[in-house]
């Protein structure tokens, strides 16, 4: 097994006996901030049809990144064929850290959870506990009622009930509240303060209190859906939505460094968080965001706040709470990228995982909302959207070399990973940068791709 393993010596006593008792102790039993995740297999890229030469063209991408200040640091792995053939941090841990990125550094993954929480809910579907055309309301039925609000600005009923299928494609009319200024739903949101609930049921009554933005089915917009089928897969199981990913995904797939609340053992490793000064256009931990700042409300430092407190978590948010590592979150992609399985421990079923990643748009849906804008037939952006993942249509439409039905997703903090079924390439990209403006996955794809010289596309 190889672990990457941090000793802390400062606070043991400087000579004698004593210290080099306390030193044999954390050598065996292996320190409190150490990573447990057992590393992918690594192999020469020649053997997986990739040139180490074109591959030190991701390592150059890595360090221009962070010679031109556009990151701190970075962490990016590559694999082919299940093996990893780059993996490699960059720069420093923060703009007011320079002690160098560590591999395992822990990153805010934010909307990458939304895949985790997607393969939870489709190993409940696997098990016959809910249909993708039962109505949400039979799991939650505090959403049965709720009302939309329509163009004349005026409440009406549901025409037919948001289903399950809506839920994972965020075709239901629920919202995230990104757009408060401009969008009387989102203020609402906004007004509702739902990240400050004490657990997911609550969210849900929150939730229920907020109008919807379109008629369930009628369109596509990026929203909280995710959130509510974590609270889904925690009604439909039994147990809380953290035990449940903890016991049916992290421990099968051996993600021992994947979590909603840090533990204290670990806390060392979390990375601080970073945006971009407006006013200099420098990186800046979000801590010292202004409060005229348009960010400083999300980044305040509140207690038992989702996605703000990672020390005290009680609401987990299956739409963007987890914390992660670049080895962890390539060990969930490649378990998907094989099938559903790793390491002999099986999560989900390869038609599953093949359904999952197909474009389930609707060909007559309008598109709406913030972030990527998928499209159903392929011929505008060359993105869909299947169950939980982003799509790849037409990479000639895409604007970036790929390979049609690659299956990926981002994160708010610059996060970013995709899963090629064609080349069986698993990426992970791993920044800590609110809004970010590079076009990291674009570059990434670029020094990817050009790096292999034996293509299995037909």
């Amino acid at each position: 097994m190889n672990y990457t393993r941090r000793i802390e010596l400062s606070g043991l006593p400087q000579k004698g006996f004593i210290r080099g008792l306390l030193l044999a102790l954390v050598l065996l039993a292996g320190p409190a901030s150490a990573s447990e995740t057992k590393d992918l297999p690594s192999s020469k890229a020649e053997k997986v049809g990739m040139s180490s030469d074109r591959m030190e063209r991701m390592t150059a991408l890595g360090e221009r990144y962070v010679k031109n200040n556009q990151v701190a640091g970075m962490v990016n792995l590559v694999m082919r064929n299940g093996k990893v053939v780059h993996y490699k941090a960059h720069g420093a841990r923060g703009s007011d850290d320079d002690r160098p990125m560590q591999k395992d550094d822990l990153f805010r993954i934010y909307s990458m959870t939304k895949p985790i929480t997607a393969a939870a809910a489709m190993q409940l579907y696997e098990q016959g506990k809910f249909q993708l055309s039962d109505p949400v309301a039979k799991f939650v039925p505090e959403l049965k009622d709720v009302k939309v609000l329509n163009a004349d600005g005026q409440l009406e009923d549901q025409a037919k009930p948001m289903t399950m299928h809506q839920l994972l494609t965020h075709t239901t009319g629920l919202s995230y509240g990104f757009a408060a200024q401009t969008d009387l739903v989102d203020r609402a949101y906004l007004g509702a303060d739902i990240w400050a609930a004490q657990d997911l049921d609550e969210f849900a009554q929150r939730v229920a209190q907020l109008p919807l933005k379109f008629q369930p089915g009628s369109r596509y917009h990026y929203s909280i859906a995710v959130d509510i089928t974590g609270l889904i897969v925690q009604r439909l199981s039994g147990q809380s939505f953290d035990v449940y990913l903890r016991e049916n995904l992290f421990k099968p797939l051996g993600m021992e460094d994947t979590f909603f609340e840090v533990p204290d053992n670990k806390m060392a490793r979390f990375l601080p968080n970073h945006i971009l000064d407006p006013q200099t256009g420098g990186l800046m931990d979000v801590s010292e965001v202004p409060a005229d700042n348009p960010f400083a409300a999300f980044f305040k430092s509140r207690k038992n706040v989702a996605m703000v407190d990672y020390e005290s978590v009680s609401l987990f948010s299956g739409g963007g709470g987890l914390v992660s590592t670049a080895m962890d979150y390539a060990r969930f992609a490649e378990a998907m990228r094989s099938g559903g399985i790793l390491e002999g421990n099986r999560i989900l079923s390869p038609k599953t995982v093949a359904y999952m990643a197909q474009n389930h748009l609707n060909p007559s849906m309008q598109m709406g909302g913030i972030g990527e804008q998928p499209t159903t037939d392929g011929n505008t952006s060359g993105v869909g959207f299947g169950l939980g993942f982003g799509v790849v249509t037409n990479p000639a439409y895409a604007g970036v070399i790929g390979s049609a039905g690659e299956y990926n997703w981002g994160g708010a903090a610059g996060t970013v990973f995709w899963i090629d079924p064609v080349e069986e390439v698993v990426v992970v990209s791993m920044i800590q940068l609110m809004s970010s403006p590079w076009p990291l996955r674009s570059e990434l794809q670029v020094a990817t791709y050009q790096a292999i010289v034996e293509s299995y596309e037909n």
